[in-house]
């Protein structure tokens, strides 16, 4: 299964959200998912990675060609042997980064990363060939990958589950704003099934696992009535 995850490159905030994203990377890793990230090698981001590494996962990074040009790319500034984001050494083969020896429970994951042009056809490239969508918290770019997913599931242009990880409540806020929408008749009462919150890593799959595709329909009731 191959899981999109949006998330934030942020070191700033608080580090609960970097233990939650490389808890999430770990676990996906171990349920066999290929975990499919916008690149970056800072915050939740390259927790994310870290995480699923460590576990002998694959990760693939979608990064714009500006980004890496500015080395916020994974694994960081580039060097001959890089570090991951807990300082140990990276190394590199055919397949692209994989984590050394010293990874955490003898990982020996594989990272590949794919640049694309704009941030435009990195959104397009991270969605289209997933199989679920994972948001953890973040700013206004986390936000519009979310909502643009959100948007394409209500026009039945994408039918694969949605899951909001919670972590320190951020995304309450935000779903009870989305309520309110509905109540507001700005969406059907239908369109509230389109995303789940959950609050700890450990019900991101299950809760993937136990959501059916959407509705084949879903253009029927695309507009509000």
């Amino acid at each position: 299964m191959r899981v999109c995850v949006y998330c934030a490159s942020s070191d700033a905030a608080s580090a609960s959200f970097r233990v939650a994203a490389q808890r999430l990377g770990e676990l996906l890793a171990e349920g066999g998912c290929t975990v499919v990230y916008g690149g970056g090698s800072s915050g939740s981001m390259g927790a994310l990675a870290t995480g699923a590494l460590s576990r002998g996962g694959e990760v693939v990074g979608v990064l714009p060609r500006f980004m890496a040009d500015l080395e916020w790319g994974w694994p960081g500034k580039a060097h001959a042997a890089p570090l991951d984001a807990q300082g140990l050494r990276m190394e590199q083969g055919s397949a692209g980064w994989r984590a050394g020896p010293g990874t955490p429970a003898g990982g020996n994951g594989t990272f590949n990363m794919q640049y694309v042009e704009d941030m435009r056809e990195r959104k397009h490239r991270l969605l289209s060939e997933s199989d679920a969508v994972v948001a953890l918290p973040g700013g206004c770019g986390t936000l519009e990958e979310l909502f643009e997913a959100i948007t394409l599931k209500r026009l039945g242009l994408y039918f694969k589950p949605i899951v909001l990880l919670d972590t320190d409540g951020l995304f309450a806020p935000l779903t009870a704003y989305l309520e309110r929408l509905i109540d507001a008749r700005f969406m059907n009462p239908e369109h509230a099934a389109m995303w789940q919150r959950v609050p700890t890593p450990a019900d991101v799959l299950p809760a993937i696992r136990a959501t059916p595709d959407w509705r084949s329909d879903a253009r029927a009731y695309a507009v509000p009535r």
